[in-house]
């Protein structure tokens, strides 16, 4: 089974309640992928989740400290996060690059996935920014530079476009309510589409594995449906198989 680094899915909220003439405010942490990672573990699989703010200064600075994992999830956490050390953006101090050191690490044989939200991509009004950036080079998918959301109130059902060992055997996926618009590259392979969009999208760049899943791994869009479906932990498990090379595709 693969360890696995999983980084973002989480954010802090502030509430500021009015009462009358008094009001005060609350902040709290949020976990998004509470279910996704307590459904790798029970298939195996050893997580280490990195909380968003933590990103910026916590996450690998060195190749020795990547290959300490199988694969590397980002999940909801954008590029600035991993640009914006507090040395570069508090102290004008150079800094490691991560998203070159990722770039590197992955085409001398790691692996990587991408799963959509809000900072994911392009992301909400484009504040990702992965455009352009050497998380796209490696990515199976080519991303825009603006807002890529589409949201889909109405529910949309994703579909395999051939047998795969991903998706094989689970049978009708449940609605999503949304998702992002990528395009799949040239040398990848389009395993799963929505409406006509590629959804679930692999890749080789090098030696390494990339997977672009274009929705969210929680609600929103996940569905209840979604996130209650009994193959919800074995879809995304044959997915880090497929990373750490498991399972073929």
């Amino acid at each position: 089974m693969a360890k696995v680094l999983l980084a973002g899915e989480s954010w802090i909220t502030a509430t500021t309640e009015y009462k009358g003439c008094d009001s005060f405010t609350n902040t709290k942490l949020e976990i998004g992928c509470s279910a996704l990672l307590g459904s790798l573990r029970q298939q195996g699989h050893t997580v280490t989740h990195l909380l968003a703010h933590d990103v910026p200064e916590k996450f690998p600075w060195t190749k020795g400290e990547l290959d300490q994992y199988d694969v590397v999830l980002l999940s909801d956490i954008g590029s600035n996060s991993l640009a914006l050390s507090d040395d570069v953006f508090a102290k004008g101090i150079p800094s490691v690059n991560r998203m070159n050191l990722l770039k590197q690490w992955v085409e001398a044989g790691g692996s990587l996935m991408m799963a959509g939200g809000y900072l994911s991509f392009a992301g909400f009004e484009g504040k990702a920014h992965y455009h352009g950036t050497p998380i796209e080079d490696i990515l199976p998918v080519q991303i825009q530079p603006c807002d890529d959301r589409i949201e889909a109130p109405e529910g949309l059902r994703p579909k395999p476009v051939e047998a795969n060992a991903i998706t094989d055997g689970l049978g009708e996926f449940p609605p999503i309510l949304g998702y992002q618009k990528l395009i799949a590259k040239n040398e990848s392979k389009t395993l799963m589409t929505v409406e006509s969009d590629p959804l679930l999208v692999v890749g080789n760049p090098k030696k390494g594995r990339t997977l672009a899943y274009a929705t969210d791994i929680a609600p929103h869009w996940a569905s209840r449906d979604f996130m209650d479906w009994q193959h919800y932990g074995r879809f995304f498990s044959r997915c880090i198989d497929w990373l750490s090379g498991s399972i073929s595709e």
